[in-house]
């Protein structure tokens, strides 16, 4: 069976990725389907007293989604180093590869049927700036996927929803959805965000998650119908 695939992307850095991921691939599993999760990229992963590395978000997910594996077996570049993964890998004297990068996802995606890919930084995140330029885009679209943009719910997320779904086209890359985080369905501002993105941009808002969250709330024929969705690339 073909493994059914979504990429998750954000407005920018801390947006709630990782968190959203997490929410995304417990719902899954809690709902039947066999589920995993890849990080292409990560910086920022700590560095144990036994002198290795553990990858921070890959661990929350892992954790969150109740998947018993190694972090490290879902990420393929891990750096301690908190900043972009151009900057870190250039830091270790590695260059980001994309055919590394495709062979791990293909690798892991063999043991399930479905799998959320999660990126790093924003959309125009750099991933290697040396020999070969690599930008966030150009992972996704190697991947053949579609993508899921995070958004913070509150100010300011009108500006930077558009700005990413406009790149995103012009990369063209398929656009699968919006997810607000932080939303307050109470809050008048964040209901009229909510309204106007979806108005100027033409893109469903799938999910909105309030702070603290435990679950997402999405429909089960809803989120089977997000993960096989057919790109063209």
């Amino acid at each position: 069976m073909t493994c059914n695939s979504i990429f998750i992307t954000a407005t920018g850095t801390d947006v709630g990725k990782t968190y959203v991921s997490a929410l995304l691939v417990k719902k899954m599993r809690e709902l039947g389907f066999d589920c995993g999760y890849y990080k292409p990229a990560l910086s920022g992963a700590v560095k144990t007293s036994d002198g290795n590395m553990l990858p921070g978000d890959c661990d929350f997910v892992l954790k969150t989604a109740g998947l018993d594996i190694d972090p490290l077996n879902c990420v393929t570049y891990c750096f301690e180093e908190p900043v972009s993964p151009h900057l870190a890998a250039a830091r270790c004297g590695i260059e980001i590869d994309l055919n590394v990068i495709k062979a791990d996802f293909e690798r892991l995606s063999a043991n399930y049927d479905f799998m959320c890919v999660e990126g790093a930084g924003g959309i125009t995140c750099p991933f290697n700036l040396s020999n070969k330029e690599i930008l966030l885009p150009d992972v996704i679209k190697s991947l053949e996927l579609g993508v899921v943009i995070v958004a913070d719910g509150g100010l300011g997320t009108i500006n930077s929803v558009l700005l990413t779904v406009e790149y995103a086209k012009l990369y063209g890359i398929k656009i699968l959805g919006i997810i607000l985080n932080n939303y307050d369905k109470m809050n008048f501002m964040h209901v009229d965000n909510k309204l106007q993105i979806e108005t100027l941009t033409g893109v469903n808002i799938i999910a909105t998650i309030p702070k603290m969250a435990e679950d997402i709330d999405i429909s089960k024929n809803d989120l089977l119908d997000l993960f096989t969705v057919k790109v063209g690339l």
